[in-house]
């Protein structure tokens, strides 16, 4: 249950098997099915996943659309992470769109892990680094790029994706519409 986490952390940190058990004890284990949502708009985020299978699509609501912020898929943490660390009501959902296997872990474990294992801290960090700076290049890609350039880096990146996640939630992550997508994939075929 926990080889994929040490799989990725490695890559960032070594656990020593003592850490190993310490972070092992502070997760659970949770399977939601396809549609769960794991935090909700407007409430507090009291968790962060890592996931061991499936998919979750972190999205805004506005004037009664779904706007895809990003879709999270095995091996990466997902949370509505300022809402979880802040404390306050979040204003994202995040929803499974697959079957998923999830280790959990709620706020005070976690702070619990930061005192017992010092890696921890050197992990989330790590993290934290490298979603900096995903979420630059995302908006420099909205900024720069033209949205057949977007979906092309998107393919090139997150190609399995197409496979995986309904076409009009892509379209919105990529900020074009589902008509524009189907244009851009018949263009480019």
């Amino acid at each position: 249950m926990f080889e994929q986490l040490f799989a990725f952390s490695s890559n960032l940190v070594q656990f020593t098997d003592q850490e190993k058990q310490l972070i092992e004890s502070a997760f659970t284990f949770r399977q939601v099915p396809k549609k769960f949502r794991l935090t909700e708009e407007g409430k507090i985020a009291r968790e962060v996943y890592f996931i061991n299978k499936g998919l979750l699509r972190l999205y805004y609501t506005k004037e009664g659309q779904d706007i895809t912020a990003f879709i999270f898929k095995e091996n990466l943490f997902a949370s509505s992470y300022d809402s979880f660390l802040r404390k306050v009501p979040g204003i994202q959902t995040l929803e499974a769109l697959e079957d998923a296997d999830l280790l959990v872990i709620n706020y005070d474990e976690m702070q619990r892990l930061y005192e017992l294992v010092p890696a921890m801290n050197t992990l989330t960090r790590k993290i934290a680094e490298q979603r900096f700076i995903n979420a630059q290049m995302i908006l420099s890609s909205y900024i720069l790029d033209s949205p057949e350039e977007r979906y092309r880096k998107f393919e090139a990146e997150h190609g399995e994706l197409l496979l995986r996640v309904p076409h009009y939630m892509i379209a919105s992550f990529l900020g074009i519409t589902p008509v524009s997508l189907s244009r851009i994939r018949k263009r480019l075929m």
